[in-house]
């Protein structure tokens, strides 16, 4: 590797993530280059092209990462010098190659500049040693419209690394794609959780967007101590847990760059609004580790590698996860018919202890008994199996409560669905694949997917009968610009499917 790791020690491996003092009144500069130069091309990778580009691909070809079932909504790289961080990152990169991502949002932190907010470079080009990346000005002025804390303030930029580091990944793995660069200096948490309002929005209904919080872990002087503060930060990250997270970095028991990792609250505040429930980590190193050097009183920095999946926690169900959902499902109805009280019980499972929608579908004999549901989740999953098949089997007016006698011959069907996404228009619905939420005023019906497939409607029967049959509006109602349609996946299975 070209790179020398004695010269550039100082700063490559320190990656100095320690937060800034108290920022102070600051003058905002409009002016944008037309073209950044790169910061630290040289120092923290190499700044011939064919060195660079040999660096990144061998990164991605030794990177092994878990292979992922849905899309990704977010990744968290660290931006270190190459040498010590580059593999960790390389794991999350190397599941987004060649997807058809159109915007990526690289969110950094300040290291070099004081200031309050956070700064979104307008427009131009950012330069790396493999070419220029275009900025998605569309989508910065929709950031930059929105509150008087986002703004442009160039001198955040002039010499920080933590986005620039992330440019030649992401060269290296998507094609014809721009960039908003976004870095954020002192923040509290409700500027979190308004950045990601205004992110949200911004977003919309698009799913070719990738957020990328470029951040490192643990800071400080003990390898033994960096093991253990990262795991704590990491699994903060890994339920989502975004005001824990903040509030432990403000205590000191837990790291991102220091207090620096508010690019990571933002994100874990929106993916949680937008239902984007799995979190993974890919991979995790310090730079002891890197070095082989262990010793208390050496500078350790952590590297971490996480990514969040758009389709949530539903599709990473296994036979042992389904099999224990329709056990407290059936439990739950035999205990009420035997006490008239709800089933008692507790879950470890984190999948299970998941914030998902869900129905319990019944069947006697092959006709439909009952069918209730929530659309999102209002607590954990295995709750919401217990408190629907509940409802399904005595509260659905469609049909009398169950009897006793009935249970033996009822065949439960449990339906564990996706986050809800608003679509423009019908022309987004696949028939069988999609569920759908029709909503106009205080009126409202859904249909779960397997509705088409049972039934054989075409895409227009289908909607006209959610429409007159189930949300008590006329049948052409989906084609009313006022009504709003969503989609969502529902993932599927019964006592039937799991004997067999």
């Amino acid at each position: 590797m070209a790179m020398r790791l004695a010269k550039v020690m100082s700063i490559l491996f320190l990656s100095l993530c320690l937060p800034a003092g108290q920022a102070g009144f600051v003058v905002i500069n409009t002016f944008a280059q037309e073209i950044k130069q790169p910061n630290v091309s040289g120092q923290f990778y190499p700044s011939s092209p064919i060195e660079l580009l040999a660096v990144v691909d061998s990164f991605l070809a030794k990177a092994n990462p878990e292979p992922i079932n849905g899309e990704i909504f977010a990744l968290i790289a660290p931006h270190a010098g190459y040498d010590y961080s580059g593999l960790v990152a390389a794991h999350g990169y190397k599941l987004i190659k060649d997807k058809p991502y159109k915007t990526v949002i690289v969110i950094g932190l300040s290291h070099q500049f004081d200031f309050s907010g956070i700064s979104v470079y307008p427009q131009g080009r950012f330069r790396t040693p493999l070419g220029d990346i275009e900025i998605d000005r569309v989508f910065t002025q929709k950031l930059l419209d929105q509150d008087p804390e986002i703004f442009f303030e160039p001198r955040a930029f002039s010499h920080e690394h933590s986005v620039e580091v992330q440019l030649p990944f992401l060269q290296r793995v998507l094609n014809d794609f721009k960039i908003v660069p976004v870095v954020m200096g002192q923040t509290n948490f409700l500027s979190c959780k308004k950045f990601a309002v205004i992110l949200k929005k911004a977003i919309g209904s698009r799913r070719d967007v990738l957020i990328v919080d470029s951040v490192d872990m643990y800071h400080g002087y003990d390898y033994v101590e960096a093991e253990k503060i990262d795991k704590e930060t990491a699994s903060y990250i890994l339920n989502l847990d975004a005001d824990g997270l903040y509030y432990g970095m403000q205590l000191g028991t837990l790291q991102l760059c220091g207090r620096g990792g508010n690019s990571v609250v933002t994100t874990l505040i929106l993916a949680k609004d937008l239902g984007h429930n799995t979190v993974k980590m890919l991979k995790y190193t310090n730079s002891a580790k890197v070095t082989s050097n262990l010793g208390k009183g050496v500078w350790t920095v952590g590297y971490g590698s996480f990514v969040i999946d758009q389709e949530g926690a539903m599709m990473d169900l296994n036979i042992n996860q389904k099999k224990r959902l329709l056990e407290i499902a059936r439990a739950s109805i035999k205990e009420y018919l035997d006490t008239g009280k709800r089933l008692k019980v507790e879950e470890n499972d984190p999948v299970l202890n998941k914030s998902l929608g869900a129905f319990v579908t019944l069947h006697k004999h092959k006709e439909l008994r009952g069918c209730i549901g929530n659309m999102v989740g209002t607590q954990e999953l295995y709750l919401t199996i217990r408190d629907m098949a509940i409802e399904s089997a005595f509260s659905d007016p469609r049909f009398p409560s169950l009897s006793k006698d009935e249970l033996k011959d009822i065949e439960i069907e449990v339906s564990v669905l996706s986050p809800l996404e608003r679509v423009d228009s019908a022309d987004s619905i696949q028939m069988g694949v999609h569920g759908v939420l029709v909503k106009k005023g205080f009126r409202s019906g859904v249909f779960l997917p397997q509705v088409a497939t049972e039934t054989g409607w075409s895409k227009e029967e289908f909607l006209n009968h959610l429409c007159a049959g189930k949300a008590g509006l006329s049948p052409d109602a989906w084609k009313d610009k006022a009504t709003e349609l969503y989609t969502f996946k529902a993932f599927v299975f019964s006592e039937k499917d799991i004997k067999s």
